[in-house]
């Protein structure tokens, strides 16, 4: 990345991708962004919950603008190919660069958001570059509940302008993001001895897209768990198979690309069992061919296990999780091409022995629709005997067409690349809601370059995208409204 432009944002997203930073796990690269500021005598500090403001004066002739906060946030999420051995807590990312992209190596890559983060250090270190006084914000946890956003204090921040670094497609800006929530649900595994006379296979389903929950929630990307759960209930119901285990997914905010699962069922039967699968793989591989080409459903023979789940119990999960709805719930009606509600059934897992945890999250632009779709989901948990949580959420944030900087920021797009820019509100979550509970007179777009995979290891950044962003950030900062 060397010779990439502009060379002082790629130089520093390459320092982030030697600092492993995963959600709840982002001491290095605080103490990275504090050793920082200490080289470039800039004023820090860090709240309580980790999230850190870097601030750097106007330079000359600037004095009087207004101050533009940068945010972005530090952590990433961490996803990888089966095959790939790479442990996030100390491995570094692996960068190559392919027909104008930026990839990793079988890992995601973490430019969601490690190169805001780049953009802000480049402006922060910068002595040529014009602008106003600056505030930096970099919050911590953004991806697996923003913590960060939530824990935020009154006057941690002093400017009303906030650039939120954090989009993911150039030439877009957004206004306005869904609220979410999570809803949990624990089930007290039942189960039994496995009889002698029986013998057991593995069922995997891997190969899939997965993609962000909310970005590419409307895409139709198959998800592991319910394509795995489809097999399940099939065999069960022809066969009277019986589980040992079965779990998937990785992560609350990715449609899950991969689930595996254990069955047990006499010898006698290996032949019908296997040509059920073989037929109901088949099909599924041809409804999903199109957006799906790598999808992979396999059944192989493994050790038989000691238990497997009681008929009771095992009935109620397939039944509950077959009736579990995923993806896209209903579309906007203000917004054309825009989700308003969505659901994505993430993870299931066991949590510790005899629980096993299966973990949802919604979306919304309306706290109705949010509110709606999480009781629906509670529901089913409810009717198969599961306990039930629910996260704290965190709000939506309404569009605001009125907004100064946004204006300003159109003209100048314009301006500067001769074509109009694109003004949304995005399905995926963003912090600025949260910003707003505790500061409503923040005035706020979010933009970004752009990325695409997000929070899968297919994530890649482009390269053209990157410039584009650059000098229109560049642009925006020099012409802030003045106090």
């Amino acid at each position: 990345m060397r010779d990439l432009v502009p060379a002082e944002v790629w130089a520093y997203f390459e320092e982030i991708l030697l600092i492993p930073r995963l959600s709840k796990h982002e001491e290095k690269i605080i103490n990275y962004l504090e050793s920082f500021a200490k080289k470039f005598n800039l004023e820090f500090n860090k709240d309580k919950t980790g999230n850190l403001i870097i601030r750097k004066p106007a330079t000359p002739g600037f004095e009087n603008r207004q101050t533009i906060v940068l945010q972005s946030h530090m952590d990433m999420v961490g996803e990888k190919l089966l095959e790939v051995e790479h442990d996030f807590s100390k491995d570094p990312i692996k960068a190559v660069e392919k027909n104008g992209w930026i990839y990793a190596s079988g890992t995601t890559l973490g430019a969601d958001d490690g190169i805001g983060v780049a953009a802000s250090m480049a402006l922060l270190a910068s002595d040529t570059i014009e602008h106003g006084p600056l505030e930096c914000l970099f919050t911590v946890d953004e991806e697996t509940g923003m913590t960060g956003a939530f824990g935020i204090e009154k006057g941690f921040m002093k400017g009303r302008i906030l650039l939120n670094l954090d989009s993911e497609d150039e030439g877009e800006l957004f206004i306005g993001c869904a609220g979410g929530i999570d809803t949990v649900g624990t089930l007290n595994i039942k189960s039994k001895l496995v009889k002698e006379g029986d013998t057991a296979r593995k069922i995997v389903v891997e190969g899939l897209q997965g993609g962000h929950s909310g970005d590419e929630i409307h895409k139709g990307f198959g998800n592991s768990i319910k394509m795995l759960n489809l097999v399940l209930w099939t065999l069960e119901r022809n066969h009277g198979i019986k589980i040992s285990a079965f779990t998937g997914g990785k992560l609350r905010n990715a449609i899950p690309r991969e689930a595996e699962a254990v069955i047990v069922f006499p010898v006698d039967q290996s032949g019908d069992v296997q040509g059920t699968f073989d037929k109901l793989v088949s099909e599924i591989v041809a409804e999903y061919k199109a957006i799906e080409p790598s999808l992979r459903i396999h059944m192989s023979e493994t050790a038989l296990p000691d238990t497997t789940y009681r008929k009771k119990f095992q009935k109620r999960l397939l039944n509950m999780l077959y009736a579990f709805p995923h993806g896209v719930i209903r579309w906007s009606k203000e917004i054309e091409g825009l989700v308003e509600t969505s659901t994505n059934l993430a993870v299931m897992r066991n949590k510790e022995a005899g629980k096993l945890e299966i973990v949802t999250s919604q979306r919304s632009s309306s706290e109705f629709g949010k509110r709606s779709i999480a009781n629906r989901i509670e529901s089913l948990f409810l009717l198969a005997n599961a306990d039930v949580a629910h996260s704290d959420g965190y709000p939506g944030w309404n569009p605001n067409t009125d907004s100064e900087i946004l204006k300003i920021s159109r003209k100048l797009y314009n301006d500067l690349f001769d074509e109009e820019p694109k003004v949304k509100a995005i399905h995926a979550g963003l912090e600025c809601g949260l910003f707003l509970e505790k500061y409503p007179d923040l005035d706020m777009i979010s933009f970004g370059p752009t990325i695409k995979g997000a929070h899968t290891p297919e994530e890649r950044l482009e390269i053209s995208s990157v410039t584009k962003f650059w000098d229109f950030l560049l642009a925006l900062l020099k012409n802030a409204p003045v106090k």
